[in-house]
């Protein structure tokens, strides 16, 4: 049987009785496929009949491989990069679609894939119209240890954790979506806390909006200003601002990563959605959220290094801005700007050698 059969809300975070006994059909299910696809059966039933969290996970080391082979092939190593605003909703619909074809209650599955659905249309949107500049700008992290480490330990780390541990993070993150699933056998209408998490959901994901888009219009600015050596008209900063390099302004004065932290929160909340639905204080299901707290760590050190090596205010920007936490006071930029060659008038001298 693919669905566990639960007595109490607290059974359905149990990982001895929601994943422990459907670990054989994780084994079994590669077989499966091939016996139903060359005797023509229904991939359909076999789908409806293999537990969730199974055929999600598995799918997640299927793509692993797609990941590996496409990154070898093409030498870039940010193709899970380039799916990462999709995945985690497409596992969503999995969960949502599985208890629709099973005839379950599906009403809160429907609206956590609404929300999910609302964060990946505005990841999506960042990515497409920054031509890859939030997701796929991983790669040039990728090509700076590729630079500093031996090629065949690069090979063993896209091996591992650029084409398969991120891949199955991904799944880990609509986990808890698992548990609100079974759950629901026993709450079947969506509740006003259900609203409320939703309500939340919503709230991070337009915080998001409002900080890529002011990181967004200060980068704009900026390279426009390098290129005429003119703070653009309207643009709402000043010359001292964009020679700076890096905003300091809106959310990114009291936070030099809003962004990540609204990333970050939003899977952290999803996790305590599930807590809530299952009446427990932790889970299995949290394994998703820490993973991604520790890639984010990871990846706010690397980022500030390179920061912190092209922009001389930017480790006075460290001392006084939290990373993930906003600070109470927005930052307050130096009296005197450090001695550096400006923007500007770098770009006059390119101007006079032309001539």
């Amino acid at each position: 049987m693919a669905f566990p059969s639960v007595r109490t809300l607290e059974d359905c975070a149990d990982y001895s009785q929601v994943i422990e006994p459907y670990l054989p059909q994780l084994y079994e299910l590669p077989w499966k496929v091939v016996d139903v696809v060359s005797s023509g059966g229904s991939l359909l039933e076999l789908y409806k009949n293999t537990n969730p969290m199974v055929s999600g996970f598995g799918f997640s080391i299927f793509l692993g491989v797609i990941f590996l082979v496409a990154s070898e092939v093409n030498r870039n190593y940010s193709q899970v990069d380039r799916m990462w605003s999709l995945l985690p909703t497409i596992y969503n619909a999995h969960f949502a679609a599985w208890s629709h074809l099973n005839h379950l209650p599906s009403q809160r599955l429907d609206l956590v894939l609404f929300w999910s659905s609302m964060w990946s249309a505005r990841l999506t949107f960042n990515y497409w119209r920054k031509g890859g500049y939030e997701i796929g700008s991983e790669d040039y992290r990728w090509e700076i240890i590729r630079a500093k480490v031996p090629p065949a330990l690069f090979f063993i780390f896209n091996v591992t954790f650029i084409s398969f541990i991120q891949s199955i993070l991904l799944f880990l993150l609509a986990a808890p979506t698992y548990i609100i699933l079974l759950a629901s056998n026993f709450e079947q209408d969506v509740t006003a806390a259900d609203l409320g998490f939703a309500a939340v959901q919503l709230s991070l994901i337009l915080s998001e909006w409002f900080s890529d888009q002011q990181q967004w219009d200060y980068h704009a600015a900026k390279h426009q200003y390098q290129k005429t050596a003119k703070v653009p008209r309207g643009c709402g900063f000043t010359q001292p601002e964009l020679d700076r390099g890096f905003n300091t302004s809106g959310l990114w004065a009291y936070c030099r990563h809003p962004n990540f932290a609204a990333e970050q929160t939003i899977w952290f909340v999803l996790y305590q959605w599930s807590c809530f639905a299952s009446k427990t204080l932790y889970n299995w299901a949290g394994l998703g959220a820490v993973f991604l707290i520790m890639v984010f760590q990871g990846s706010t050190w690397l980022t500030e290094l390179i920061s912190l090596g092209k922009y001389p205010e930017y480790e006075l920007y460290r001392k006084q801005v939290g990373a993930h936490i906003p600070s109470l006071t927005p930052y307050r930029a130096p009296s005197a700007t450090p001695k550096v060659i400006r923007t500007s008038d770098l770009a006059k001298r390119q101007k006079t050698k032309q001539k």
